[in-house]
C-alpha cells in the first residue's frame, strides 16, 4: 500500500512528490502527458528559470524525482478511482491497480478559446493569455485585445504596461460603458466591434486580424482572457462534490494542488505543491502516531 498517489505531474505534482519522497513516503505519481502549457514555447517569470522550455522543465523535474526509490512515476491514465474506508483504489489505464492512504489531484486545467478559426492554431504563437508570462517578448508592438464589458477594458488598461499600441476587438457589439470609453480614448485605445471571421499569419506566428466586413488588422500578438475547465473528473467518480468554501484536504484525504485550484503560474504551482506536500505528510505522521498510540494502550 502506497502513501500517497498524485495524479498529474505538473510543476505542483512534481513539486508535491518531492517533499513527500524525501519525507520518505512512497508515492506514485501518474500522468496522462498533457500539460496545460504543451504550446508554450517557454516559462517565464519563475526565477533560476526564466525562459526555459515547459519540456525541459518536465524533465529535470522528472530527472531530479528519479534518485528517490520511493517515487514511482508512470506515464498512465486514471480511469477509476474508489474509496473504501479510509483508502483510495484507482485503476490506471495499463490496467495495473493501486492502492493509497491519500490522493493528490494535481490534474490542472484546460483554456477553452473561442471557437474561431486560428485560435487554436496560435495559441501559444501570439495568442496569449497571461501579459506577465508573455508581455516583455511583444513590448512596444501592436498589440490587440480581445474582450468587452469591463473585462476587456481592464485587460486593454493593463497591456498599457508593455505597450502604448493597443486596439480591442469586442467580437460583436460593445458592452463597455460610457466610463470605461473614456479611460480607452484617453489613452488612445480604439474599439473594434466587427466580427472576428479568422486569425491569420505563418506556419509559426500569428500576424493578423481578420473582420466579417473583410477587413485586416496587422498585430504583433493578441490577448485574452480564456475560460478555464478545472480537470476534477476524479471527484465525480468519487462522489466528491468541490466544498461550497475552498479547504484542505477538500474531503478526508484528498488534496488539491495547482491550476486544479487557483494557480495560474508555474513558480506558485511549484510553492502551493510544495506547501501541500508538507500537510500531507504531517497529515499522515499523526495517523501513525495515533495508530502507534492505540496499538500501546492495547499491549
Amino acid at each position: 500500500m502506497l502513501d500517497v498517489i498524485i495524479v498529474g505531474a505538473g510543476p505542483a505534482g512534481m513539486s508535491a512528490a518531492l517533499m513527500l519522497g524525501r519525507s520518505r513516503r512512497s508515492v506514485l505519481i501518474c500522468d496522462n502527458a498533457q500539460p496545460r502549457n504543451a504550446v508554450s514555447h517557454a516559462m517565464h517569470g519563475f526565477l533560476t528559470r526564466d525562459g526555459m522550455a515547459p519540456t525541459e522543465f518536465r524533465r529535470l523535474g522528472r530527472e531530479q524525482l528519479q534518485q528517490y526509490p520511493n517515487i514511482e512515476f508512470r506515464v498512465t491514465t486514471v480511469l477509476d478511482a474508489k474509496r473504501e474506508q479510509n483508502l483510495f483504489t484507482v485503476t490506471l489505464s495499463d490496467e495495473s491497480v493501486h492502492t493509497a492512504r491519500t490522493l493528490l489531484l494535481a490534474t490542472g486545467m484546460k483554456d477553452v478559446l473561442p471557437p474561431i478559426e486560428g485560435f487554436q492554431r496560435y495559441y501559444g504563437a501570439g495568442v496569449f493569455s497571461c501579459p506577465y508570462c508573455d508581455g516583455w517578448e511583444v513590448r512596444d508592438q501592436p498589440l490587440a485585445v480581445l474582450g468587452n464589458g469591463p473585462a476587456g477594458e481592464a485587460l486593454a488598461l493593463q497591456l498599457l504596461q508593455w505597450s502604448r499600441d493597443i486596439v480591442v476587438c469586442t467580437n460583436g457589439p460593445s458592452q463597455i460603458d460610457a466610463r470605461e470609453q473614456a479611460f480607452l480614448n484617453h489613452h488612445e485605445i480604439k474599439i473594434y466591434e466587427d466580427p472576428i471571421t479568422r486569425l491569420e499569419g505563418t506556419e509559426q506566428q500569428f500576424e493578423r486580424i481578420v473582420f466579417a466586413n473583410g477587413s485586416v488588422l496587422p498585430r504583433k500578438a493578441l490577448f485574452l482572457q480564456t475560460k478555464h475547465l478545472r480537470r476534477l473528473e476524479l471527484l465525480d467518480m468519487l462522489n466528491c462534490p468541490m466544498p461550497e468554501r475552498y479547504q484542505e484536504p477538500i474531503a478526508p484525504g484528498i488534496y488539491l494542488a495547482g491550476d486544479v485550484y487557483q494557480t495560474r503560474w508555474v513558480s506558485g504551482a511549484v510553492a502551493d505543491g510544495a506547501e501541500i506536500g508538507v500537510m500531507i505528510n504531517k497529515e499522515l505522521q499523526k495517523e501513525d502516531l495515533t495508530r502507534s498510540y492505540r496499538s500501546l494502550k492495547e499491549v
